[in-house]
């Protein structure tokens, strides 16, 4: 019988969940932030470390996303359709709120990456934006981080007894997530098609190259 699942999580070499890390804390990584905040208490990982790195990952993340927005920002909204929803929201959290939804779109369900592309669009000056991208950078590390690291505190005990139990089914485990990943990348890629094909729908190229076409 192979290791159990607790083994082969915690006898990781610790490179790869920093670099985990830092892949997750460049989109919306909550759910990997946290979980290296519970690594951090069993000792796995070094927590200053974690928060140096959620840090960095995020604010490089936002800040190249928020110049994208500075210059192609519009554009990208309405070639998308399934941006239109988020990118309304985020304007009008941004226009009620201004500094504190720049300070916290991090902590807002739904608008997190959308957001530093829409303050881009908005105009926002560039200075103004990095000064409160890393604060707010840094307040949201520290506390994801945190709130894995309590987690540990609390239900370390649990979640490792748990890991015990997964032992018989670890098969099972492993085939039900890679048919999960492969679902969920079957869908992004589907969708991604059917959002190019109304956008095209919506702005034919043959349309713009015959308005450019002198009468």
């Amino acid at each position: 019988m192979g290791p159990s699942l607790e083994d082969f999580l915690f006898g990781l070499d610790p490179f790869y969940a920093y670099l985990i890390l830092f892949l997750g804390s460049l989109v919306e990584g909550e759910s990997v932030v946290l979980s290296a905040g519970f690594l951090s208490y069993t000792g796995m990982l070094s927590f200053p470390l974690i928060v140096a790195i959620s840090f960095t990952a995020s604010v490089c993340a936002d800040q190249i996303f928020f110049f994208i927005g500075r210059r192609y920002g519009t554009s990208i909204i309405d070639r998308f359709p399934s941006l239109h929803k988020p990118s309304q929201k985020a304007f009008r959290l941004l226009h009620k709120y201004n500094v504190l939804f720049i300070m916290g779109f991090r902590f807002v369900y739904g608008v997190r990456t959308i957001s530093p592309l829409i303050i881009g669009a908005s105009g926002i000056g560039v200075r103004r934006f990095v000064i409160l991208n890393i604060i707010s950078g840094f307040f949201w590390a520290v506390v994801s981080c945190g709130a894995g690291y309590m987690l540990g505190y609390f239900f370390a005990d649990t979640i490792k007894e748990a890991f015990a139990k997964l032992h018989h089914y670890q098969v099972v485990f492993f085939s039900c997530l890679a048919g999960l990943i492969v679902l969920v990348l079957t869908m992004k890629y589907f969708r991604y098609k059917k959002e190019k094909a109304m956008a095209e729908a919506l702005h034919p190229p043959d349309a713009s190259k015959k308005d450019a076409e002198p009468s």
